[in-house]
């Protein structure tokens, strides 16, 4: 039934594909696209390379701590440096990637609800978002690891459910522009069930500014993950991560910098690279929005 509903042209502007198009056509997301996609193939292939390039594996010995051996020294205990460095990305990546995703499913989901539905249940999910709101994520995340210690599962958990306010604020404001809209009446006339009319008529409709959304929460997870890292509460020793790498090594930043330098140009190259695709992101649902509006 959903597929013979007539779309205006108006919610449109709210598909993905054409606002991928607009937004390509900034330079910057071009730019940010390289920087991005060069990173996540460092981490992603460099686990594969790092023993074949370096000679040796991420936990072997390779000489003095805070040496000058080979392409970029050694760590704090005698570990090859760029060996850990080709090896440390994938983990924080994945981390990341997946408490963005849990972040946005559950506040895509709470968002659209809490919007078609209206009344009781629209205030009880948004006040008790802005109860999660009033606790900054490090401090939930500090507070869950002090409970139960440090967990890969539990850093995703805790991210993401801090994203998921947010998240359900943008999809609440965005499922009431479309709720009134003649194809979503069509299909209430129809008696459509309610999850179909969500899924089928109006996430398609509201994914623009989701879009948009993703690359934000993308963003901080990747920060939050190397942070809690950073603390030595997120990804553990003897697991070669970014963030783990700048806190083992920072010591020894003027004598042997490359074990900090290498990590934190990275985490900054892929935080720049995210955040121009976001950014071109919002000026093409902008101006896609002030065309429909003129």
């Amino acid at each position: 039934m959903s597929e013979t509903i007539a779309v205006p042209l108006s919610a449109e502007v709210n598909r993905p594909a054409g606002l991928i198009r607009r937004a390509w056509a900034f330079p910057q997301a071009k730019i940010g696209a390289v920087l991005t996609v060069v990173v996540v193939l460092l981490a992603v292939l460099g686990p594969l390379v790092a023993e074949v390039l370096t000679g040796y594996a991420p936990d072997d010995f390779a000489g003095k701590p805070f040496k000058l051996v080979g392409i970029a020294g050694t760590d704090n205990i005698g570990r090859d440096v760029l060996s850990r460095f080709l090896d440390g990305g994938l983990t924080l990546l994945f981390y990341a990637v997946l408490a963005t995703a849990l972040g946005v499913l559950l506040g895509a989901a709470l968002g659209m609800l809490a919007a078609y539905t209206g009344g009781r249940l629209d205030a009880v999910i948004m006040r008790g978002g802005d109860v999660l709101l009033s606790f900054p994520c490090l401090v939930l995340a500090l507070l869950a690891i002090a409970v139960i210690g440090p967990r890969g599962w539990l850093l995703v958990l805790v991210i993401g459910i801090s994203h998921a306010p947010r998240i359900a604020r943008v999809t609440r404001q965005a499922t009431l522009t479309v709720a009134g809209q003649d194809y979503i009446r069509a299909a209430e006339m129809y008696a459509v069930p309610r999850w179909r009319i969500l899924l089928d008529e109006t996430l398609p409709n509201i994914t623009g500014p989701l879009l948009v959304e993703v690359g934000l929460r993308l963003t901080y997870s990747i920060g939050y993950v190397a942070s809690l890292s950073f603390l030595g509460l997120g990804i553990q020793p003897p697991a070669a991560d970014w963030g783990l790498m700048i806190n083992e090594n920072r010591i020894a930043l003027v004598v042997q910098p490359w074990g900090v330098l290498l990590p934190v140009l990275a985490i900054a190259v892929l935080t720049v690279g995210t955040n121009m695709i976001t950014d071109s992101l919002a000026s093409a649902a902008s101006g896609a929005r002030q065309g429909s509006e003129s």
